[in-house]
């Protein structure tokens, strides 16, 4: 027994309202052709989306169109009919393109009218009506077209075994504008939900990278090695200028990448770090670019990479020299093209990025060795820039030891102990191998374990270093001063100690005593003053 008109009419009610409540696009496409494919007289139901024009040059209807720029998808198909023909599903079919403009569905795109082909076969006949549309006993054709604020987005079509009733026409207009609502409406809760994902990864990562970019400030320090790079920044960052930061660990590489990007046109968007001496070789490819859920064992859902979390922004490469060989190249052609895919995934996406990098080791060198891609160095030394260690501008251990003092105490909830001139000579006289992040923490283990006001610094005790000699005597005089004899250095030994026993009020040991005015081990001073015969 057929259903009534009255039972058709209550499924597509019902159909309405289930458009107005789907929120995801695919599964809205799939419920309103399976809905209109389930009435007795639509073997075929189908909507086509206008999208870009991606596969002309392997698209059969290629010499057909007139517009290459954009085209209709077949995005959803459901009815008997097109389970006997699977050729001609939207994915791999012949039909999954049509030009604008092209048979009936491409003219209601193009007119924003629907349409009516009452008997298909004989209307057109130089297109093709395939074999197994004669056999589901189709003979019409009725489209309408999907309008969403005055803009055609796609057509809806169904494939009958009759003319439409006049009652059914007018349902299927009603269902093409609910339709056209309904898929803006879920591409604009696909994208919310999708940068609200992006937001979501981004304030996850700036979690991680708050506290460090807080803690260490501005640049910090007068000295000219701070100046010219200083001066470095200010020339490179208005630019999109790729910039490589060369110097040892702790130098504070990664401060300079951020004053370059806080002073650069894309200060707007975020400065995502990589590091790349931190990520497992196995991860490398997932950490860049990403990936999608099922890609490989343990990815339960998709994850964007860095380079698309930096779209708009910065990427600065920390390590950058640590990159396994075999990624370097993928890692060149983003560089070169703004292009990459998630693993797993086949869609090639682009991003606009910038790129910082930095290394503590020689690239240049090892280019040449053979253990870093030259095409990748070069991309990358735009515009060098290197940063001078600790030990070479120790005039700014004052100012960056004051200012780490304050925000350590502040962060700490620590009460702020007084620097003082001995406690700065004792600083000036290490060599700092660690550079400005030993310091940085050196100085926060004083203020934690500082006791009425008074700072110890946990520092190996040795002789003055070339960063205190260099403070002590200016390199010009030194290049000029003539070996002295024995005797004269005794001399002048004994009058160091005794200068430095009489400004700490003759005592050896502790703080404030003449053994860490000096430099020395309490023990090593004493058998020093005994030695010289001083008291």
């Amino acid at each position: 027994m057929k259903p009534s008109h009255e039972s058709q009419f209550a499924a597509l009610f019902d159909l309405l309202l289930e458009i107005a409540r789907e929120r995801s696009t695919e599964a809205l496409l799939r419920r309103i052709v399976e809905r209109l494919a389930d009435q007795p007289h639509v073997p075929l139901a189908r909507i086509w989306l206008i999208g870009p024009g991606d596969i002309c040059r392997t698209c059969p209807a290629e010499p057909d169109c007139p517009d290459r720029s954009s085209c209709l998808h077949l995005v959803a198909s459901a009815g008997s009919a097109a389970e006997e023909a699977p050729e001609e599903q939207p994915v791999g079919g012949n039909l999954r393109r049509l030009p604008l403009g092209l048979c009936a569905v491409g003219q209601i795109a193009v007119s924003g009218k629907p349409l009516e082909v009452a008997d298909l076969e004989n209307a057109q006949p130089n297109a093709p009506f395939p074999e197994w549309a004669r056999r589901a006993g189709i003979h019409s054709f009725a489209g309408q077209p999907l309008t969403y604020q005055g803009k055609v987005c796609g057509v809806l079509g169904i494939f009958t075994r009759a003319p439409l009733r006049d009652e059914t026409w007018l349902w299927l207009r009603m269902i093409a504008d609910h339709a056209a609502a309904a898929i803006a409406n879920a591409r604009a809760f696909e994208e919310i939900q999708r940068l609200k994902q992006r937001l979501e990864l981004e304030r996850d990562y700036l979690r991680e990278e708050v506290w460090e970019a807080h803690y260490f400030g501005d640049i910090v320090g007068q000295s000219p090695a701070l100046k010219n790079i200083t001066a470095q920044i200010e020339l490179v960052a208005p630019t999109d200028a790729s910039v490589l930061i060369l110097g040892e660990s702790g130098t504070g590489k990664e401060l300079v990448a951020r004053e370059i990007h806080k002073r650069s046109l894309r200060r707007d968007h975020p400065m995502i770090k990589v590091n790349c001496a931190a990520v497992p070789s196995e991860l490398y490819e997932s950490e860049f670019f990403g990936h999608v859920r099922g890609a490989f064992t343990g990815a339960l859902k998709d994850r964007a990479g860095r380079f698309e979390l930096a779209d708009g922004g910065t990427l600065f490469l920390d390590e950058v020299g640590e990159i396994p060989g075999e990624l370097q190249s993928k890692l060149l052609r983003v560089l070169q093209e703004g292009e990459f895919e998630r693993v797993g995934e086949a869609n090639t996406r682009r991003a606009d990025v910038r790129i910082i990098a930095a290394s503590n080791h020689d690239l240049k060198e090892e280019a040449e060795k053979g253990r870093f891609r030259q095409d990748l160095y070069y991309r990358l030394n735009v515009f060098p820039i290197h940063v001078a260690p600790l030990r070479r501008h120790p005039e700014d251990i004052p100012s960056l030891a004051a200012c780490f003092m304050q925000r350590a105490a502040a962060r700490l909830n620590c009460p702020l102990p007084r620097l003082t001139q001995a406690d700065i000579l004792q600083l000036q006289q290490y060599d700092w191998p660690g550079n400005v992040r030993e310091l940085q923490n050196v100085i926060e283990r004083a203020i934690i374990t500082a006791r009425s006001g008074i700072l110890r610094f946990d520092l190996p005790q040795a002789t003055p270093g070339k960063a205190a000699m260099a403070t002590l005597v200016p390199a010009a005089e030194a290049d000029g001063e003539p070996i002295l004899p024995e005797a004269e250095i005794r001399r002048r030994e004994r009058a160091n100690i005794q200068t430095a026993l009489r400004r700490c009020g003759g005592r050896i040991y502790g703080h404030g005593g003449a053994a860490r005015l000096l430099g020395l081990k309490p023990t090593t001073l004493a058998s020093r003053i005994k030695k010289l015969g001083l008291k």
